[in-house]
């Protein structure tokens, strides 16, 4: 048996149900891992809420640390006791123990911990295929001004330390002068504030009236337009989110008035399609996190038993950096 957060409907943080439940051993191609540590991302949410609508009843998490205990038929790259860590469908890992497929799952490298694990993969994964395989036309150098939406939260952290590293010139924005500065601590160019300023004029600014080469952005309706607005022409506008909403339907005749402008929606799951991709780009990330280029915070703990809290902080934009769930 297994303390797992379920959820019977889709609606508010009071879905959010933990229960016990019953794991059984796994099959081919899945093994049986006993979490440490469980991250919070956003995609919870959308979960949660039916944006992305998941078979009741349904577990919730798609991320987390552990020892591995069990491995089914045809996996080889896991053994029984191996450290590991994974960002993977089908969500579930709100939860003590579960049983899930092996593809995405990676060895955990013995200087990263269990916490830091949990917290970074698929917000670590994201980052890699956004700033080393979601490039604008003309492709990204060292000194090219790029601008990152929600740059104080957990994709956003890493990205901006990931980007100094590379040489980019990263343009933050977030919705408190606090997180501006977080921004800067951990690697920004610039940060600005999207509660005071108007981000579009404040970019052009910047890049002396020029633009930037891309745009990532994981707030969606909130912030379209506007971005839309700061690229230079041949510019690429790379979604990966839409905290704020759904971006609505817009005339792709603007995009040639804007600056004949490319326009991409990203998702994680695309770019870890197979073992070996999924593999190629944690080694990226493992690499960058154990030489200390990029370090993972973790701003927020919950208990799994306050899990509803964590939703209603994370969607009230509370949170900084990554959060977890605490395991009994």
């Amino acid at each position: 048996m297994s303390l797992a957060v379920q959820i019977r409907q889709h609606g508010g943080p009071e879905e959010l149900h933990v229960a016990d439940v019953e794991v059984g051993q796994p099959g081919p191609g899945q093994i049986r891992i006993r979490h440490h540590a469980v991250g919070l991302n956003f995609i919870d949410v959308y979960h949660r809420t039916g944006l992305y609508p998941l078979q009741m009843p349904a577990g919730i998490g798609m991320e987390g640390a552990g020892v591995v205990e069990a491995v089914g038929e045809g996996v080889t790259h896991l053994r029984v006791g191996d450290r590991a860590a994974y960002a993977a469908n089908p969500p579930g890992s709100y939860c003590e123990v579960r049983v899930m497929p092996a593809q995405n799952v990676c060895r955990l490298p013995d200087g990263i911990d269990f916490e830091t694990g949990a917290a970074m993969m698929l917000k670590g994964l994201t980052a890699q295929y956004l700033l080393k395989k979601t490039l604008p036309v003309e492709g990204l150098v060292p000194g090219d001004f790029v601008l990152f939406h929600a740059a104080a939260g957990g994709v956003g952290l890493i990205a901006c330390q990931w980007a100094k590293a590379l040489g980019l010139q990263l343009i933050g924005t977030a919705g408190s002068d606090a997180k501006c500065r977080l921004a800067l601590d951990n690697g920004a160019a610039h940060a600005i504030n999207y509660a005071t300023e108007d981000f579009a004029a404040r970019v052009k600014e910047i890049t002396g009236g020029k633009g930037v080469k891309v745009v990532y952005d994981s707030v969606g309706k909130d912030t379209w337009e506007k971005s839309l607005d700061c690229l230079r022409p041949f510019g690429l506008m790379a979604s990966f989110g839409n905290a704020s909403g759904p971006v609505p339907p817009f005339a792709p005749g603007s995009l040639g008035a804007k600056g004949s402008l490319y326009v991409t929606r990203q998702t994680l799951f695309t770019h870890i399609s197979s073992r070996e991709a999924t593999q190629a780009m944690a080694d990226d990330l493992f690499e960058v996190v154990e030489s200390g280029a990029v370090k993972i915070h973790i701003d927020q703990r919950y208990r799994l038993a306050d899990v509803q809290q964590a939703h209603r902080d994370l969607e009230a934009r509370k949170t900084t950096g990554c959060t977890i769930l605490t395991l009994p």
